[in-house]
C-alpha cells in the first residue's frame, strides 16, 4: 500500500471526520464563550466589585506609571498582564463547566438507551424451545433420537 493510499484510508475514516467537525464546532463555541465572558459576565462582575475591570490589571516593567494597559502598550513597555490571565481562567472554567454539562447530558441519554432491554433473537427463542423439549423428553424417560 502506498503512502497516498494509506493517507486516503486514514482521512476517510469516520474518526478523522468526527474530529474535524468537533474542531470546527469548538471554534464556534469559543467565540460564543468569549462573548459570554466579555459581554455578559465580566461587566456585572466588575460592577459588583466596584467597577473592577480585570483586563486593565497589569504590571508595567518600567519605572513609569501607566493607568491603562492600552497606554502602556502604546508606549512600547513590556507588561505582565495578570488581569487578562484572570479573564482567560474564567473563560476556561466556563468552557469546562459547559462541556461537563454537555457530557453529563449525553451520558444520561446513553444510559437510557442502554437500559432498554434488547429483544431476544428468534433463533435463540427456537433453540431455547428445542432445549426445553429435549429436557422434558429426558425427564419423561423418552430416549433422544
Amino acid at each position: 500500500m502506498t503512502v497516498l493510499q494509506e493517507f486516503r484510508a486514514f482521512i476517510s475514516r469516520g474518526n478523522v471526520i468526527d474530529l474535524a467537525v468537533g474542531i470546527i464546532i469548538g471554534a464556534a463555541f469559543t467565540a460564543i464563550v468569549n462573548s459570554l465572558v466579555n459581554d455578559i459576565l465580566m461587566p456585572p462582575l466588575g460592577f459588583l466589585m466596584g467597577g473592577l475591570d480585570f483586563s486593565n490589571y497589569f504590571v508595567a516593567l518600567s519605572l513609569e506609571q501607566y493607568t491603562t494597559l492600552e497606554e502602556a502598550k502604546k508606549a512600547g513597555v513590556a507588561t505582565i498582564n495578570y488581569g487578562l490571565f484572570i479573564n482567560a481562567v474564567i473563560k476556561f472554567l466556563i468552557v469546562g463547566f459547559a462541556i461537563f454539562i454537555l457530557v453529563k447530558q449525553v451520558n444520561r441519554f446513553r444510559a437510557k438507551e442502554e437500559a432498554k432491554p434488547t429483544p431476544t433473537p428468534p433463533q435463540e427463542l427456537l433453540l431455547a424451545e428445542i432445549r426445553d423439549l429435549l429436557k422434558a423428553q429426558t425427564k419423561a424417560g423418552v430416549p433422544a433420537e
